[in-house]
């Protein structure tokens, strides 16, 4: 660990670990928020279903595509212990890093085969992009105790999110061009008898893979291999599971940091349900008049998200500065609750347009703000990829939940709107376990 430590705190290391999301967050907001979702609505309004027979039943588009997002998480809870494991053996997490960022962007160009008549293949895809983002997003998380000093740490995890809002919304904006102004510029209506605007969202896809893997290739070159444990190593593959039981037990001590990681799970359980499913909401629920609009609403909100969310992420830092970080994820969480009740009214795109100005200004900040809170908490260990490791199976764990419940909620009701009512509750519930955490943090 000498080669981290001799860096750690510098400012090429900081940059190039923040730099990481600059290059993964365009799966982010392109694959999980603003393209995909609404490629996936278009090609069962084109074929004039709103259910397919998929894993032996019929199942309506959106608890499709929730049980999928499930089921990847699942998988991603259950890899994450054992990649922790063996990156503990080798003493050489970037390698993991480096295999998950590459499985994520070829999944991503995978999706330009994306159909119903190939819905497994498809699916499959989709599944793995979203392993590729989340395992080695965690992986990336396990270095900042490594290269950043604690003062350090709320800024440059802002920082992170920040870059990433930044880099997707000027890839997004060009796959806006590509999606909306090239069939007018060039006067094209379809393509081999597919319309336009679904070809160039699978061009988007295959951009956003080509980007994640490209600009990657900053923050391999400068961020260093990681920690190898001293001393005989047995049972390498289970090895990360009894890492995880060693932080349980761990935590039975650290009583702070037990209590912020239940407030986290609850929490975060409804924050990623929200992003994942976001965008399916208003692609189902709201009232855009046409398919045309649908599409430059949808995609506009999810600017306005993230053109705020660069601002919100940067509030945040100095509203914990401020008043501590507990203070300020309580009263971030309340604002979360507002919103879920918001959602449950929203019909009109105005609507939808001002609850994502809203989400905006809350969605960078609780994420950054959760991730420094939390490396803040650790106690004094070499040993963080397997704290982070338990932070992300944590987080996984509580996504699989929050997606199915979602799911189910909004199958069994036969509308999404019951569902966000159901996730304030998750909110409300994490303000409680906040306050008591110590709030002088």
């Amino acid at each position: 660990m000498t080669s981290i430590l001799s860096l750690k705190g510098s400012k090429k290391l900081l940059n190039a670990w923040a730099f990481y999301d600059w290059a993964n967050s365009v799966y982010s907001l392109v694959i999980s928020s603003a393209i995909f979702p609404l490629f996936y609505g278009a090609l069962f309004r084109v074929a004039e279903i709103e259910k397919v027979t998929v894993f032996g039943g019929e199942i309506a588009r959106a608890p499709l595509i929730s049980y999928v997002t499930s089921a990847a998480f699942v998988f991603i809870a259950l890899i994450t212990p054992l990649i922790s494991g063996v990156a503990d053996y080798l003493g050489n997490k970037k390698i993991f890093l480096k295999f998950f960022c590459y499985l994520g962007a070829i999944s991503c160009i995978g999706l330009y085969w994306f159909s119903l008549e190939n819905i497994y293949f498809g699916l499959a895809c989709y599944f793995f992009g979203l392993v590729g983002f989340w395992v080695s997003f965690a992986i990336n998380n396990s270095y900042l105790p490594d290269i950043a000093y604690p003062e350090q740490q709320d800024g440059i995890s802002a920082k992170g999110f920040s870059l990433g809002y930044i880099g997707s919304v000027i890839l997004l904006s060009f796959n806006l061009f590509m999606i909306l102004l090239f069939p007018m510029i060039f006067d094209i209506q379809e393509i081999n008898g597919e319309a336009i605007e679904l070809v160039m969202m699978k061009y988007s896809f295959v951009l956003t893979g080509i980007w994640w893997a490209l600009f990657s290739q900053y923050t391999f070159k400068h961020l260093p291999k990681g920690y190898k444990r001293d001393g005989e190593r047995r049972n390498i593959i289970l090895n990360g599971f009894k890492e995880l039981q060693g932080v349980w037990k761990q935590l039975g001590t650290e009583i702070k940091l037990k209590r912020y990681l239940g407030a986290f799970f609850v929490y975060s359980m409804a924050v990623q349900t929200v992003m994942l499913i976001a965008t399916y909401f208003g692609e189902e629920e709201v009232d855009w008049g046409s398919d045309d609009f649908r599409t430059i609403g949808l995609i506009a909100s999810i600017l306005i998200i993230q053109v705020i969310a660069i601002a919100g992420a940067y509030l945040t830092a100095f509203l914990s500065k401020k008043y501590g970080n507990i203070k300020t994820l309580i009263w971030v969480n309340l604002v979360w609750v507002f919103l879920c009740v918001y959602a449950y009214f929203v019909i009109t795109p105005t609507d939808f347009f001002i609850a994502a100005g809203l989400v905006g200004i809350v969605m960078g900040g609780i994420q950054a703000l959760s991730r420094s809170t939390y490396s803040k908490f650790l106690p004094k260990t070499t040993d963080t990829t397997s704290f982070f490791s338990f932070y992300d199976v944590a987080e996984k764990i509580g996504i699989v939940i929050g997606t199915l419940m979602y799911g189910a909620v909004a199958q069994v009701t036969g509308s999404m709107r019951n569902s966000t009512i159901f996730l304030g509750l998750f909110f409300l519930i994490g303000v409680f376990l906040l306050l008591r955490v110590n709030k002088k943090l």
